[in-house]
């Protein structure tokens, strides 16, 4: 008699930590092949589905599949006796040091470092080093964010998020926003060029010659950018831009601003230049969203391909340099591509504002104005 397949059933803890572990950069190849084998199986999928899809040999599948029924998940980890080098820890250590690294923290301090850890664990400091790696575990590292307490958040979304999927025909997309405070900065020495073996250098102090500020406006289906360079940022600066944008699109053909909400761009005297030129439709991103405008991604390559390393003896100078990549750029554009739908950003916003108010009750909810004038007072 063929021996009967044993039934796998994984609870979502199980689930969230597979997916985990194959997400993870430096899981091992075979910790990450029998984590697929897993979850076809729990999905219901029979031995000889599996090994056509992995690619495998169906013994292998019915081994692991055995194997974990009896053993329990953590035997995805084990190395067979002959096969490779030891493990030097076992799987109840190697997890100690993994809730460590999550659950605590050193004393006095905000994360932990190899040596640190290496010290609380009594391990070398490789060890740390290799079972964060393979666990994707990166304490000196941190990214920020704000999410958008907007009462009319996915009214917008939606509206801008339809602009880049969906583009209206015969019309233009443009992307309007300005980099402020870009600042000439010239260095008290000369840097060494860059030479085999050996980064280009360039002094840890400099010299400021003041600031400028770009306008900037970027064609979403083609990827040009129309951009200008002021001295101040107020109401009279970003007209005298709509102008210049009015006059780059001759025509009747209807004009999309996506803008976000600086008080510049919702002036009065701005919304009666718009009122009186029909043809300019603004679309304004939901309160701190600006990721949702694409020409924050082209000022990121602006400050990382021309201003962060350059060295300028004058604004004159620095608004040259940013003409010269305007140029550049324009001679071959390419456009950002945009491919987030509104439900996956909706999904991803809920798990965070989920995870959130798990930790803070109300700290998602959006804002009153009564609620903003009590916190300013």
């Amino acid at each position: 008699m063929r021996p009967t397949t044993p039934t796998l059933s994984l609870s979502p803890g199980d689930q969230e930590q597979i997916q985990q572990w194959l997400a993870a950069y430096g899981t091992p190849q075979q910790v990450a092949l029998r984590s697929r084998i897993v979850l076809a199986a729990a999905a219901g999928q029979s031995d000889s589905a599996i090994a056509r899809q992995l690619e495998i040999n169906r013994k292998t599948v019915m081994l692991w599949r055995g194997r974990i029924a009896e053993q329990g998940m953590e035997s995805v980890w084990e190395v067979a006796p002959g096969r490779g080098r030891k493990p030097t820890y076992g799987l109840e250590k190697i997890k100690a040091i993994v809730d460590a690294t999550l659950q605590t923290k050193p004393k006095g301090m905000t994360q932990w470092s190899c040596r640190l850890m290496a010290e609380s664990q009594e391990v070398s400091k490789s060890t740390i080093s290799n079972i964060w790696r393979s666990h994707n575990l990166k304490p000196h590292r941190v990214k920020s964010f704000k999410l958008s307490r907007d009462p009319r958040f996915l009214e917008k979304l939606t509206d801008v998020v339809g602009l880049y999927l969906n583009p209206p025909q015969q019309a233009m997309v443009l992307c309007v926003d300005e980099k402020t405070q870009i600042q000439a900065l010239d260095r008290t020495q000369p840097g060494l060029p860059l030479k085999k073996g050996r980064c280009g250098t360039m002094t840890h102090d400099y010299k400021r010659h003041g600031t400028t500020t770009l306008f900037a406006a970027l064609e979403v289906l083609q990827g040009r950018v129309i951009g200008q360079c002021y001295e101040r940022h107020r109401h009279q600066e970003f007209l005298r831009f709509l102008r210049r944008l009015d006059q780059e699109f001759p025509g009747d053909v209807p004009l999309h601003l996506v803008m976000d909400n600086y008080g510049t761009h919702k002036h009065p005297r701005v919304q009666a230049w718009i009122k009186r030129h029909p043809r300019f439709i603004p679309h304004f991103v939901p309160t701190s969203s600006s990721w949702l405008n694409l020409v924050e991604r082209w000022f990121g390559e602006l400050t990382s391909k021309s201003v962060r390393r350059g060295s300028f003896c004058s604004v004159k100078d620095l608004q040259n340099a940013i003409t010269e990549f305007l140029a550049a750029w324009n001679e071959n554009p390419k456009p950002f591509v945009w491919t987030a739908t509104v439900e996956s950003i909706q999904e991803k916003l809920s798990r965070c504002r989920q995870t959130l108010e798990q930790i803070q009750p109300g700290c998602t909810q959006p804002r009153s104005r009564k609620a903003k004038k009590k916190l300013s007072s």
